[in-house]
C-alpha cells in the first residue's frame, strides 16, 4: 500500500518538472530530515534539533492548520523524512499520510502530553482540547520526547538534543512564571476570544468565553452574540479578542456593538505576514501583555 501510494505521486511531480526525492530535497544524503505538522511542534523541533536537521513545517506560513490538505512534496517529506512529529487528530490529512506513507520514525505528541477535555474548559464537547501548546509545561513535555525521537534517529549527537531540549524547557519554565505572575491579582478574569483554542490558560485563573466555540469557521447564532452581550455586561469585559489566520469580522463587530476594544490574541497554531518575524516565546509574551491589560492585572 505504501509502494502505490508513492508511485502515485510520481505523475504529479514529473509534471511539475522536478523531483521530490531528490537528494537535495529529502534526508537521504542531506542529513537528519524532520517534518512538523503545524507551527508549535516545527518550533519545538528546530530548537531541539539545533544545527543537526532540517525541521520542514507541512503547514505552510498563513495556512490554517485545522484545513490543511497536504501537497505531493508534503505527503513525500511524510513518507522519506527521519522523524514526523504531528498531533494525532488535528490535521487528518497528516494522520493519513502518517499512517499511509511514513518510512521514519513518528511522533504523536498525543503520546506525551494529556489532553485536557474541552469540558474541564467549560465548553460542551466531549473532544480533547488539542491546542494543548497554550501551556508551556506541556510543550516542554513535547521538546523532551523529540529528543529522544532525534537521538534514536542520530545517536551521534544524542547528547546536544538533550541539551536542547533542556535549554527550551529553561525558556519555557520561565515562560511559564511569567504567565502565572502576570495574571495575578486581576481586576477582572473573563476573556472574550474567537474560538476555543485558549482554554488551557484557564490554569493560570482567567475564564474563557468564545464567539464561535470549537472552530474558527463557524458562525455565531443571535443568541450566542446575545449571551455573550450579557457576558461583557456583567464581567466588565474591557477587550473582545479576535486572532490571526481567521476573519475579525464578528469580533470586531461585537466590540464595536458593546462599546469596548478590539483587539487580537494570536492561537499560535501558525505564522502570518504579520507575525513572521516573531516565535512562540515572543508571541506568548504578546499575548500575556494583551490579557493583562484586558483585565487590569
Amino acid at each position: 500500500m505504501k509502494t502505490l501510494a508513492l508511485l502515485a505521486l510520481a505523475p504529479l511531480v514529473l509534471l511539475s518538472g522536478c523531483s521530490a526525492f531528490t537528494d537535495d530535497t529529502v534526508g537521504l544524503d542531506n542529513g537528519v530530515q524532520v517534518a512538523a505538522a503545524f507551527y508549535p511542534l516545527q518550533y519545538v523541533a528546530d530548537r531541539v534539533a539545533g544545527d543537526h536537521a532540517e525541521v520542514q513545517n507541512l503547514t505552510a506560513p498563513g495556512g490554517e492548520p485545522h484545513d490543511l490538505e497536504l501537497t505531493p512534496r508534503e505527503t513525500a517529506d511524510v513518507a522519506q523524512d527521519d522523524l514526523v512529529v504531528y498531533e494525532r487528530g488535528f490535521q487528518p490529512a497528516v494522520d493519513d499520510a502518517v499512517d499511509e506513507n511514513a518510512e521514519g520514525a513518528v511522533l504523536d505528541v498525543t503520546d506525551v502530553v494529556a489532553l485536557v477535555p474541552f469540558k474541564e474548559h467549560g465548553v460542551d464537547s466531549d473532544e480533547d482540547d488539542p491546542h494543548f501548546w497554550q501551556d508551556p509545561l506541556l510543550l516542554a513535555d513535547v521538546g523532551d520526547a523529540v529528543a529522544k525521537s532525534l537521538a534514536k534517529v542520530d545517536p551521534t549527537h544524542a547528547d546536544d538534543y538533550t541539551a536542547n531540549a533542556q535549554d527550551l524547557r529553561a525558556d519555557l519554565e520561565g515562560l511559564d512564571r511569567e504567565y502565572a505572575t502576570g495574571l495575578q491579582g486581576c481586576e477582572r478574569d473573563t476573556i472574550v476570544v474567537s474560538h476555543d483554542a485558549f482554554g488551557y490558560l484557564q490554569r493560570y485563573g482567567v475564564t474563557m468565553d468564545a464567539i464561535l466555540g470549537l472552530s474558527p469557521d463557524s458562525e455565531a447564532t443571535p443568541a450566542d452574540l446575545a449571551r455573550l452581550q450579557r457576558v461583557i455586561r456583567d464581567e466588565g469585559v474591557t477587550t473582545v479578542f479576535s486572532e490571526t489566520l481567521a476573519s475579525p469580522e464578528t469580533a470586531d463587530s461585537l466590540a464595536r456593538d458593546m462599546g469596548v476594544r478590539s483587539k487580537v490574541l494570536d492561537p499560535i497554531e501558525g505564522l502570518s505576514d504579520e507575525t513572521s518575524g516573531e516565535d512562540y516565546l515572543s508571541l506568548m509574551r504578546r499575548n500575556l501583555a494583551s490579557l493583562e491589560e484586558a483585565n487590569g492585572c
